[in-house]
């Protein structure tokens, strides 16, 4: 699959309402990338990526629709690939020593600060989690040498607090972390996914 050089992400407070937006928004122009869906707590996300011009032009469409529904957007005209990757639901090991964690209270705001963390230093995306399981927040993780994840991480976190988001103050809209060394085993969990799931040790399950 070919990585589009332009994607949007709206999200709606209404399923209904996003339904008809991603309806009018695939309508509209000859996009590449289509991914439309509910998040918790009872959003509506759609993603679209193409050429610059349609996605604009669809974009449009969805936020002429969605009216005061819409609760977040962003517009990125030159995604980076790894972000578009991420999105897709590929997962990259953790190849550094550190960790840096990117926690948004909007999802549209996660996807600009994901872009502008990989743009800014050598970091690997490892995963980007969006709504489900999250209470309708966003999550980035990035890895890489510290210095690295430090610049990105910072980049990142002006993105999101420059694009605002829903409600609370800005600690609440975005929070950050950095673990310098990470730990063997929370590497390892990490690159199993953030999901939380019962670990099996060897030797258990026996007897």
């Amino acid at each position: 699959m070919s990585t589009p050089p332009a994607i949007a992400v709206i999200e709606f407070d209404s399923i209904a309402v996003g339904t008809l937006a991603a309806d009018a928004m695939v309508k509209q122009a000859p996009i590449e990338t289509f991914r439309v869906g509910t998040v918790q707590p009872g959003k509506y996300l759609v993603l679209i990526g193409g050429a610059v011009a349609a996605v604009e032009e669809s974009r449009r469409a969805g936020l002429r629709v969605g009216g005061a529904r819409v609760t977040g957007e962003i517009f990125l005209p030159d995604v980076h690939v790894r972000v578009h990757e991420a999105l897709q639901g590929r997962r990259r090991a953790d190849e550094g020593d550190a960790l840096g964690v990117i926690e948004t209270a909007s999802i549209p705001i996660n996807v600009a600060a994901a872009d502008r963390a990989i743009k800014t230093a050598d970091v690997s995306i490892v995963e980007i989690r969006l709504g489900d399981g999250l209470g309708g927040k966003g999550v980035t993780l990035l890895s890489g040498l510290l210095h690295d994840v430090q610049a990105a991480v910072e980049a990142a976190v002006a993105t999101a607090e420059a694009g605002g988001g829903t409600g609370g103050g800005a600690e609440d809209r975005v929070r950050h972390s950095i673990i310098a060394i990470q730990h063997g085993d929370l590497r390892r969990r990490v690159a199993a996914g953030t999901r939380f799931t019962p670990s099996v040790s060897k030797g258990e399950g026996k007897g």
